[in-house]
């Protein structure tokens, strides 16, 4: 892997994940404190940047580490500000840009292979079954890291999981329109 395409892929990967990430929190996120009111988490009930660490992790494997750190760390620091440096935080990172490739990588070891390959269809239920484990995984270790309450657990699952699907159901919109106009 060349460092031009790294990069690229860096560059790529960060951006779609502030793009997913601004969305969420200054689109979605006020339409929901609207709707539950009393939903005390800070957690997005509909966490699209999940979407994001999945599929950069499916198509890119390992690398998808290298692409994701700039991103997720620029969101932590819009966030937190200096706050970005405290152990929990740094080990929040280290949890949302390792643990999507780590959980393809344990599938592929369990001869459950699920990389994008070129002449293959992707099984996007396959992939959204592993969005569900990297899901739980992450939750699990991140609400951990960070001393949160059990409700925030369900609440980041479920904002994950929704993210997820409804980043895929925009994705799959959109390659069938460009398939469509490149008819």
């Amino acid at each position: 892997m060349t460092l031009p395409v790294l990069a690229k892929e860096s560059v790529a990967v960060s951006v779609a994940y502030l793009a997913a990430f601004f969305t969420t929190f200054e689109i979605l996120t006020p339409i929901q404190n609207v709707f539950f009111v009393e939903f005390q988490s800070h957690a997005s009930l509909l966490f699209l940047p999940h979407g994001v660490r999945v599929l950069s992790a499916w198509l890119l494997g390992w690398r998808s580490v290298v692409a994701l750190a700039p991103g997720v760390f620029l969101v932590f620091f819009y966030v937190a500000g200096t706050g970005v440096f405290a152990p929990s935080r740094i080990i929040a990172i280290l949890i949302a840009i390792t643990i999507p490739a780590a959980t393809f990588h344990a599938f592929q070891l369990l001869k459950w292979d699920l990389s994008a390959q070129p002449n293959q269809k992707p099984c996007w239920p396959c992939i959204m079954a592993a969005g569900v484990v990297i899901s739980v995984l992450t939750s699990l270790l991140t609400n951990f890291a960070f001393g949160s309450a059990p409700t925030d657990y369900a609440a980041y699952l479920i904002g994950d999981i929704v993210g997820l699907f409804f980043l895929m159901l925009i994705l799959m919109f959109i390659f069938r329109a460009l398939r469509i106009r490149g008819r």
